[in-house]
Formats: C-alpha cells, sequence, structure tokens
C-alpha cells in the first residue's frame, strides 16, 4: 500500500501574531500545496527525497539530529512516536509548489502532508485536528521554531470558498463563506522576495513582550485583555504590542462577521488597519511590505495588509477585478522604482485542506 496526501500552505486573511496570545485568527487554504507520497519499508530507517535531494535518518531519531528541510519529516515522525504510534521504516517522497521563505506556510504543508499520509499509510485513524497538533508538535519541539496553532490547522481544515475561524485557546473553528468569484474580487499575493525566517530572535523578542504584557495585566493571555486595560502597562514597547493584539482580534471578529453577512467587498478598510498596526504597534513589517500594500492602495485596493510573521514575505491586496490589473502595475512600478528584484504576484482563492490523492 502507498498513501499520497496533499496540504496546502495559507494566507491569513486576518489575526496576526495573536495566535500565540489564544487569539481569533483567519485563514484560508492557498491552491498551491505539498504533496507526500510515504510507502513502508524494511528496517527502521525513514528515507525522504524531495526534487533530487535524498536524506535518511532512524526511525527514532530525536530533536536536533536532522537538521535542514529534512527536519519537518524527521520532526513528524519523532511527534508520531511521541503520540504513541509504532512508526516502521519508511519511503517518503515530498513535493511542493508553495513558495519557500515567504510566509505561506511551506513547513507546516509539508508538515501535514507528511503526517497524513503517515496516518494513513499506517492506518491511524487519526483525525485532521489532531494531525494538526502533531505536525504543530513537530515544528514547535524538533525543528525548534515557537509558532502557534494557526498554520497547521488551516491546512488540515480550511474548506474551499471559506476561510477558517480559529479559537486559537479552545482550537474550535468555523467555516466563513469568503467567495471572491460571487463578488467579483480579486486577492492577490504578493511575495516581495525579501527573506523571510522565524527562526531568528525577532518572532521570539515578540512572543516575550506581549506574555510579559499579559503578566503585568495579571492575565494569562492577551486575549481577555480590553482596550482600558492597556495604559495599565509600563513599558511603552510592551503597550504598544498588546495594542495590536487587542485591536488585532477585534478586526478579526468585525471581519468574520461582515464576511458572515456576505459583504466580502467591505473587509478592505480592516486589512489595511490591520497593517497599520503591525507596521507600527508590533514593528513586524520591511520596506518591501510597506512599498507594496501602499502602492496597491493608491492602485485603487479596497485593502491590503502584510501576511505571515513578518519581516519580509508576503503582503495580501483585495481589489474589485476590473482593478487587479492596476494593482499588479503599480506594485511592479513601485519595486522598478526602488530598485529591487520584481516581486511575484498571483491571484489566489479559498482552497482546501489536507486530501488524500487517488
Amino acid at each position: 500500500m502507498t498513501a499520497r496526501w496533499a496540504a496546502p500552505g495559507r494566507v491569513n486573511l486576518i489575526g496576526e501574531h495573536v495566535d500565540y496570545q489564544d487569539g481569533l485568527v483567519l485563514p484560508f487554504a492557498l491552491p498551491q500545496h505539498t504533496t507526500a507520497t510515504v510507502e513502508r519499508q524494511s528496517g527502521d530507517q525513514v528515507r525522504v527525497r524531495s526534487r533530487g535531494e535524498q536524506e535518511e535518518f532512524q526511525v527514532a531519531s530525536t530533536p536536533g539530529q536532522v537538521q535542514g528541510w529534512a527536519a519537518y519529516v524527521a520532526g513528524v515522525v519523532w511527534s508520531l512516536r511521541e503520540e504513541g504510534a509504532d512508526v516502521p521504516g519508511l519511503s517518503i517522497d515530498v513535493d511542493s509548489d508553495v513558495p519557500v521563505g515567504a510566509g505561506l506556510s511551506s513547513s507546516a504543508a509539508i508538515e501535514c502532508a507528511v503526517a497524513a499520509a503517515i496516518g494513513d499509510e499506517l492506518a491511524l485513524q487519526l483525525s485532521a485536528a489532531s494531525l494538526a497538533t502533531i505536525a504543530r508538535r513537530a515544528e514547535n519541539s524538533y525543528v525548534g521554531v515557537p509558532t502557534g496553532s494557526m498554520d497547521q490547522m488551516a491546512s488540515m481544515l480550511c474548506e474551499r470558498g471559506h476561510a477558517l475561524l480559529l479559537d486559537c485557546r479552545d482550537l474550535s473553528t468555523r467555516q466563513v463563506p469568503f467567495d471572491l468569484d460571487a463578488a467579483s474580487l480579486t486577492l492577490l499575493v504578493i511575495n516581495t522576495r525579501a527573506e523571510h525566517s522565524l527562526v531568528g530572535s525577532e518572532y521570539a523578542d515578540r512572543r516575550h513582550d506581549c506574555e510579559a504584557a499579559a503578566d503585568e495585566l495579571g492575565l494569562s493571555s492577551l486575549r481577555d485583555a480590553e482596550q482600558a486595560d492597556l495604559p495599565r502597562i509600563s513599558d511603552p514597547v510592551h503597550r504598544r504590542r498588546a495594542q495590536h493584539v487587542v485591536s488585532e482580534i477585534a478586526r478579526v471578529r468585525e471581519v468574520a462577521s461582515i464576511l458572515d453577512a456576505g459583504r466580502p467587498a467591505d473587509i478592505g478598510a480592516q486589512l489595511s488597519a490591520s497593517h497599520q498596526s503591525l507596521r507600527d504597534d508590533f514593528e513586524v513589517s520591511c520596506d518591501e511590505l510597506d512599498e507594496a500594500v501602499d502602492a496597491a492602495l493608491v492602485a485603487g485596493a479596497l485593502g491590503a495588509r502584510m501576511t505571515g510573521g513578518g519581516f519580509g514575505g508576503c503582503a495580501i491586496a483585495l481589489a474589485r477585478d476590473d482593478e487587479a490589473t492596476d494593482v499588479r502595475r503599480r506594485v511592479d512600478a513601485a519595486f522598478d522604482r526602488r530598485g529591487w528584484q520584481p516581486a511575484d504576484i498571483f491571484e489566489v482563492s479559498p482552497n482546501r485542506g489536507a486530501h488524500r490523492l487517488d
């Protein structure tokens, strides 16, 4: 038997840097995905191949023993064993068209595709939510990236034509309608090609700032903070971080409400306000992201924001169908004027999460 699964990358429509504060997020799955083909093999070795590269490691490898791209696969094997699964030797082939280093959760796509395919091959009968938790543990505890729960949950659970409203406190979910075609809207992803990496001090620093702000307020997380609480935070940097989290969670609620009402064209102001908050209060934007957002808005986009962890990666812009070409042109011209390499701009629509390929 051979199991073959696909799991997508994701765009976070809104709800940035709030997942690790028990917040609300609203991602959707990309058409771009990672495919994992898994087959049992004798022995206790896992052989992983991807685009001509091959790595091998023992089933019983521990965190730190496997490095590079193969660590995401090794992490899933390790996480499944931590869950109590008896994982034998495996042959795993991985292929992906999710842009790497762009803040579109290419790592979660790998982890979820591999976890789902192994679970299928070994008949482990794990739910999608359980597989997402296993994949997140791989990233957090094996690879060492302290992400929240959003990326893996989105990759596993999203549905076509919907965004996933995820409560990061209890991991409850709800599908929210987001039909771009019916509303004559285009959502553009603008990959600035500015290097993006969460394996560094900036992400951990922001988490620490939020935790310190919550501690000073006597709260377990900033999910429970209100606007009126923020003046009590003595450190001005921690106060700005908390301001972003509190306001961003409110924006997620508002966007979900607007989408529930069938008015996707009306979410633009919230998208743009999110970017301003991420740029000014959370300080995770960069020149390329700011330029992309500003150029898109000048061209007539209804709203635009950076998406992902920040410090590079992608922005998104929501535009009416007849204005999308102008947005592309304006962003291209802005990047050319600054002497930057051209942005990779592509249209996306909400796709389905992890699924078996027959």
